[in-house]
């Protein structure tokens, strides 16, 4: 198994896809599997303090008519045996600089927002074409080719057009996974004239949707295609949802699946979180965290006032995580006695309305404008609630924290939001299934009954409150569970 991704979680992290990118191949390897990871060789992993050495191995790596070299370096995944594999070509991929404004795929433009790199379609032509040439370098001949987004899009396409009659390749299959459908790395026509493909592909059946479309390109020609969550792969089938690839998905349905996420109990358990004031277990939840409550209101500066719910917010500040409900709502929360936490990074609007709703309530809104991973946790741990209104969610993974936090989450139903948290109606208290509280309608007033509903469990019936808090605590979203999940859609495809 190769699991190729544009960023690993302890490399390289912009989102979500570098966890998954780090503890799938992690949660296989655990099972048995033989299995590597491949990725950019950026600044930032020089960085990361994550020990790399170089190989023997210089890459020849075609784009169009040229031939560019890669050197290979490798490590491991952190406390595993897990080879990753890293692609060095310093004009492409050590460009990133915090300091200078300067990320994995973006830059700080001269009006103060991100703009993509102007290469970056060329940057991973260049990378996905490298994952074929490192095959016969892994020390093992993989089943299955793991392709992630639309950065490696291609890699399904040149294992078919250009590899699979080489030696070696004709038994490799392909699966591509859609993390986020909205980002699919569209670019000009004249990209194909660095691939080596042939000109007929790029037709609307293939390569083609308004320009040479990555992520459709992986989608039309791996084995097999999937999401990170059974609701959202319905989702993508939609006008709403499938961001103009919804014809397409419809069409090779037969082939796509969802299958949520894991969640990381290793790094995400409040049983041995180094980063809470103080850790607790099912059995001590409610003598314990209220002391990560107090010690999460002092870091904000809020008035320590046990009786004061918390609603906690982190997130990208992004209009795909419902951060303008949430600061639409905020006046009905702060009435109804609540106090609120947010942290995250993302646009200049949102943090403008944070700070200035923050400076009109000091003791009772705090806000931290960036990401800080210790905060994160002292935030699932000591909030009442935890807020995820998101427009879309492909899977999500802080309700999960915030289930085993026993921090009920508080969701809209949309992807894998309405895949891993159980509504609390009076019939699932009835059962004892309710996980959470979600919502449908995608509106402040929507977001704020919710929120009251669940404060009604949470002051006028805590028996109620208690039973779901244990309940999420006992949910299982493991990476084993995820992980058996893919090894059941390898075994599918190779037979």
């Amino acid at each position: 198994m190769l699991v190729a991704a544009s960023e690993v979680a302890g490399f390289a992290k912009t989102g979500g896809l570098a966890d998954v990118a780090a503890a799938l191949p992690r949660a296989l390897a655990k099972r048995g599997n033989l299995t590597a990871v491949v990725m950019p060789l950026y600044n930032s992993v020089r960085r990361s303090g994550m020990p790399i050495e170089r190989t023997r191995f210089v890459l020849p790596v075609p784009m169009g008519d040229r031939v560019l070299a890669c050197r290979v370096y490798r490590s491991h995944l952190p406390n595993t045996d897990v080879p990753v594999f890293l692609i060095e070509h310093k004009p492409f991929f050590e460009r990133d600089d915090p300091a200078a404004g300067r990320g994995l795929y973006q830059a700080q433009g001269a009006g103060g927002g991100k703009e993509d790199y102007w290469d970056n379609g060329e940057r991973f032509v260049f990378f996905s074409r490298s994952v074929l040439e490192l095959i016969p370098h892994l020390g093992f001949p993989p089943d299955v080719i793991h392709a992630n987004d639309w950065q490696t899009g291609l890699v399904p396409v040149f294992l078919n057009e250009l590899y699979h009659l080489s030696p070696g390749y004709q038994r490799i299959r392909s699966v591509f996974t859609i993390h986020n459908i909205a980002y699919q790395g569209s670019y000009p026509r004249s990209l194909m004239n660095v691939t080596g493909l042939s000109p007929a592909l790029y037709n609307p059946g293939q390569l083609e949707h308004y320009g040479f479309n990555l992520l459709k390109s992986g989608v039309v020609f791996a084995d097999a295609v999937n999401t990170v969550s059974p609701t959202y792969a319905r989702e993508i089938q939609t006008a709403e949802f499938g961001c103009g690839l919804e014809g397409l998905l419809s069409g090779v349905h037969w082939k796509l699946t969802g299958i949520v996420n894991g969640c990381d109990y290793e790094q995400w358990s409040p049983a041995h979180d180094r980063f809470i004031a103080a850790p607790y277990t099912p059995e001590t939840v409610f003598e314990r965290k209220p002391l990560c409550k107090a010690d999460l209101q002092r870091r904000f500066g809020l008035a320590e006032d046990p009786a004061a719910p918390v609603l906690g917010v982190v997130a990208r500040l992004v209009a795909q995580k419902g951060i303008d409900i949430v600061l639409s709502a905020a006046r009905g929360f702060l009435d109804l006695g609540c106090q609120l936490v947010v942290l995250g990074d993302g646009d200049r609007e949102y943090h403008d309305q944070l700070r200035a709703l923050r400076d009109r309530n000091p003791t009772r809104v705090g806000v931290y404008l960036g990401f800080n991973e210790g905060l994160a946790h002292a935030i699932e741990a000591g909030s009442d609630l935890f807020l995820m209104p998101s427009r879309y969610e492909p899977c999500g993974l802080n309700q999960m924290y915030s289930l085993k936090y026993g921090t009920p989450p508080v969701v809209r139903m949309t992807g894998g939001l309405a895949d891993t948290v159980v509504n609390a109606t009076v019939e699932n208290l009835a059962d004892g299934r309710a996980t959470g509280f979600t919502f449908g309608e995608y509106s402040a007033h929507a977001l704020y009954e919710t929120v009251r509903w669940a404060l009604t469990l949470l002051r006028e019936r805590p028996k109620d409150f208690r039973q779901i808090v244990r309940t999420a605590m006992a949910q299982d979203w493991s990476w084993d569970r995820s992980a058996e999940a893919y090894e059941r859609l390898y075994l599918k495809i190779i037979g």
